[in-house]
């Protein structure tokens, strides 16, 4: 049995155009040949190519700009996130279920990331993480959300160790959490102070290159959100029984 999403020709197409992108060393941002080139290239019919162009178009591969031409995408993991918020608003029960495979995968990344990042960072503060830290600390003290300077914090560790698919993995997850969260309800005052904690642990692990505090504090970051799915998945299924 087939299992391929897509009709074989289309398939095949689509493939086709992917290898040539990869083979001219085209970047996000170039442009793609014509369509009359890519017809005689990839010797397939216009409907098809165009048919082509539109899967691609969805998965952020290719990007047409009209009166312009067709341009290599940004290749972004924005087909991923709506793909997954999707499956929240046609299953809502699913919503819990995917922010906690999230918060799974974060945290294996983090872990399994977290040697390199201590090694860049051990010996010397960083403003502007430390800032975030602040920020996130003050914010909590008040009760007030600090999603933004969360985010901003785990954006900014991603860009000192240098891996721009982590960082685009962060900030994925991170639509995700934001389009889940309001339904998980209002984190406790002890949760955000928690969460603060967590991330100042993190931070002066890093700096000290003390690898095994910060794996310690990764996982302390995460417990206060794993806590709240935890306790909303009690109050779903009470309801449900």
């Amino acid at each position: 049995m087939d299992h391929d999403p897509l009709p074989e020709g289309r398939w095949r197409t689509t493939t086709a155009i992917k290898e040539l992108i990869l083979t001219r060393g085209l970047k996000p941002g170039d442009p793609m040949p014509t369509e009359n080139e890519l017809v005689d290239v990839i010797g397939v019919s216009r409907s098809k190519l165009r048919e082509a162009v539109r899967t691609l178009v969805a998965l952020d591969i290719l990007e047409v700009r009209h009166g312009t031409g067709t341009f290599v995408g940004q290749l972004s993991l924005r087909p991923l996130v709506e793909g997954m918020v999707f499956r929240g608003v046609l299953a809502p029960a699913d919503d819990f279920t995917a922010l906690r495979e999230v918060v799974e995968v974060r945290t294996g990344l983090d872990l399994g990331l977290g040697p390199s990042i201590v090694e860049r960072l051990t010996g010397g503060d960083d403003p502007e993480l430390r800032r975030c830290v602040d920020a996130i600390t003050r914010a909590a003290q008040r009760g007030e959300s600090f999603s933004q300077w969360d985010r901003l914090f785990h954006l900014t560790l991603a860009e000192r160790l240098g891996n721009h698919l982590y960082g685009q993995l962060v900030a994925a997850f991170w639509d995700i959490h934001t389009t889940v969260a309001p339904r998980l309800g209002v984190p406790t005052s002890r949760e955000m102070m928690d969460t603060a904690l967590a991330h100042e642990r993190m931070l002066d692990a890093a700096i000290a290159g003390d690898i095994e505090a910060y794996r310690l504090a990764v996982v302390a970051h995460y417990e206060p959100l794993l806590s709240v799915l935890a306790k909303s998945d009690a109050e779903n299924t009470d309801t449900v029984i």
